[in-house]
């Protein structure tokens, strides 16, 4: 991952993050990025760069904090509460543009599981004394 050929330009990430497909030499970028760690985070940060675009100009006008929130928060907020409900599905549509495996998205959450199922085996399953 330290190659920087192997990470898009800023032209190429601006399309990437409005769904257009990247190279395939950049696959494990887009791997890492849709199913690694922080993939999540980075998703809806992404989404609310341009909600916050549009909402920003509301704030100039000149008006009291209170106006200022009651114009912005009720946009805002439903766009959160649905770029995360969404987060997994634009995930996975996106790791099948790039050709690669949709469950990659819930692959870490699968290895933890796995993790803690055989803690709980090990601790407290049948015992063989």
């Amino acid at each position: 991952m330290s190659d920087s050929a192997a990470r898009p330009n800023a032209v190429q990430f601006v399309r990437y993050c409005c769904g257009a497909r990247l190279p395939d030499s950049m696959r494990d970028w887009v791997r890492n990025d849709l199913a690694g760690k922080g993939a999540t985070g980075r998703m809806m940060r992404r989404v609310a760069v341009p909600a916050v675009l549009v909402l920003a100009p509301f704030w100039l006008i000149p008006t009291t904090l209170d106006v200022h929130l009651s114009m912005t928060l009720p946009i805002l907020i439903p766009f959160v509460y649905f770029s995360h409900a969404l987060n997994k599905v634009w995930r996975r549509h996106m790791l099948q543009v790039h050709n690669l495996d949709p469950k990659l998205v819930d692959a870490r959450r699968s290895k933890r599981e796995e993790q803690m199922r055989q803690s709980y085996i090990d601790r407290y399953g049948p015992r063989s004394d």
